[in-house]
């Protein structure tokens, strides 16, 4: 077995074509407007790990956006330099995009900072359903062409990382090994491409 398929990870580039909305459409309609309108200045999205903060970043990085990631895990001296860059954007009338874990004034952060925090749109990002994630990886799959029972999802919901970018690359590593190997998508097939 290749080497490289035992090492999976998210290969396709993270856009806003193939960022799964789920429970989120006033957030990322916002979101588009804060990207493509010079009108907003600042927004913040917070949310739990793996409900698509990352993604979002990536997409606002290519449109030579300024951005802060999980300004929770900021200590005292960051967090200063993050409040003087609010200023310093307010001042010159830059963007800037900021993602943590929960609202500004829930993350134990300097007082001015959580103030500079809610200056802009402010927005929870809700993590996917695994009902939402099952669906993502049936549709990605019917966009490949690929064919097989749901049972290997559900194997895949039930005994992988829930996070959907590991999960599409996964399904991506399955279908090679199968094209590859000309065996048909099973769960013995994704147990010995996980070496399991």
């Amino acid at each position: 077995m290749d080497q490289l398929l035992l090492n999976i990870h998210p290969s396709s580039e993270k856009t806003l074509d193939n960022f799964i909305i789920g429970d989120n459409f006033e957030a990322i309609s916002t979101f588009k407007d804060f990207v493509s309108n010079k009108n907003i200045q600042f927004l913040y999205l917070w949310g739990l790990k793996g409900s698509g903060k990352s993604h979002l970043s990536e997409v606002v990085k290519r449109n030579n956006i300024l951005v802060i990631e999980d300004i929770d895990t900021y200590k005292d001296f960051e967090q200063i330099n993050a409040f003087n860059l609010f200023n310093e954007c307010k001042e010159t009338n830059n963007k800037l995009f900021v993602t943590g874990g929960n609202s500004p004034k829930n993350m134990g952060l300097r007082e001015d900072l959580a103030s500079r925090l809610s200056w802009g749109l402010v927005y929870q990002i809700k993590a996917l359903t695994d009902d939402e994630k099952k669906l993502a990886l049936l549709s990605h799959a019917k966009r490949k062409g690929m064919l097989f029972d749901t049972k290997v999802i559900e194997y895949c919901m039930r005994n992988l990382k829930r996070d959907l970018h590991y999960l599409i690359s996964t399904l991506d590593a399955l279908d090679h090994w199968s094209l590859k190997t000309k065996k048909p998508i099973t769960i013995q097939l994704l147990k010995k491409l996980l070496n399991k």
